[in-house]
């Protein structure tokens, strides 16, 4: 058996001494998307590349959630590719229970791993297959692994997680068009527990439902976790959706990581001007009347981010030194955040 995927010595002893579950460190992915190759010439123009992600580092302790948040196209979702093995890293890796998952995903082996590190996608009408019915849906992870071999069994078992997310034994011989989009989501969700995993990644589970439906998703996805200490890495552009179920909370923006907090701090004592800048877009009930605050301008191009701090065209407190000098993410105050501004006090 290779040893990039046994569970070592060392990973035992992190777990004993309560050492983060995930830890991504410098994780960048960088795409290429030049024009082909004779254009370029033709043209004379340069290759292009996107940093999509440019330089991640978190952790994430057993049976917590930290939430990813920030503005479309900042990197989430390339964020949760990378964790999952969709992506391999242009730069730096993650190490799941103490061990470089990246390698291990490589390997003949690494199936297991991936048994350990499940998905649940954001869009449940594109991430199911409507020619299956709900059976074949929930148990093809329990087949490809080699989990369960007997049809017996396996229908026993996945009648068993579909009673996990609040749906019957009885919906596994329906088709997916015949369910709602938040009962989709639960055979999603009910798929990705299949394997029994440790640490699930949840790319904004919820944006595609109404808000009710969210809710009740939403309450499953807490319960589950107090009653099999899932860990989380939620993703998600509302606030307060991540409100209600990170225990941390990290914002990027334009690829990077700006502030990383524990969530009240966050949501108390916002740190970063962007961050201020999304918590106050959030209508409250308190504040029943007065005006909101927009979030002021717009997300750079990725293609050409600005020199120095990537927010400054849009931040308010912006001097030469933001413009010139990129920042990096430090301590202050309590929490992580990169920002000029911050750490000279002039906010």
């Amino acid at each position: 058996m290779n040893t990039a995927v046994m569970q070592s010595p060392e990973a035992t002893a992190h777990a004993a001494q309560g050492a983060p579950l995930v830890v991504a460190h410098d994780l960048a992915r960088t795409f290429d998307v030049s024009p082909p190759w004779l254009n370029r010439v033709l043209e004379r123009k340069p290759r292009v590349l996107l940093h999509a992600v440019d330089g991640v580092s978190f952790s994430i302790e057993r049976g917590k959630t930290l939430a990813l948040v920030g503005e479309s196209g900042c990197g989430k979702s390339t964020v949760a590719r990378l964790l999952v093995g969709l992506y391999a890293p242009t730069r730096g890796g993650f190490q799941f229970d103490g061990q470089d998952a990246h390698a291990a995903f490589k390997t003949p082996e690494g199936r297991k791993l991936r048994r350990r590190i499940q998905m649940i996608f954001q869009d449940p009408y594109a991430s199911l297959n409507p020619r299956w019915i709900v059976q074949d849906i929930v148990g093809e992870p329990l087949r490809e692994h080699g989990i369960l071999s007997d049809k017996l069994e396996l229908k026993q078992r996945v009648g068993e997680l579909l009673q996990s997310v609040g749906l019957s034994p009885l919906d596994m011989s329906k088709y997916p068009h015949q369910f709602s989009g938040g009962q989709r989501q639960r055979i999603s969700i009910a798929r990705a527990l299949a394997t029994q995993p440790e640490f699930l990644v949840c790319d904004e589970p919820t944006s595609a439902l109404d808000v009710s439906v969210q809710a009740q998703v939403l309450n499953i996805m807490k319960d589950l976790q107090r009653q099999q200490g899932l860990t989380y890495l939620f993703i998600s552009h509302n606030l307060a959706v991540v409100r209600h179920v990170a225990d941390q909370v990290g914002v990027m923006y334009l690829g990077r990581l700006i502030e990383v907090a524990d969530k009240q701090a966050l949501f108390a004592t916002p740190q970063h001007p962007y961050t201020r800048m999304l918590l106050d877009a959030i209508p409250q009930m308190k504040h029943t009347g007065r005006s909101r605050t927009p979030v002021q301008g717009e997300v750079p191009n990725p293609l050409n981010p600005p020199t120095g701090c990537a927010f400054h065209p849009r931040c308010p407190h912006a001097n030469a030194r933001c413009s010139a000098e990129r920042p990096k993410l430090q301590t202050l105050r309590g929490v992580q955040v990169a920002c000029h501004a911050v750490e000279e006090g002039r906010i």
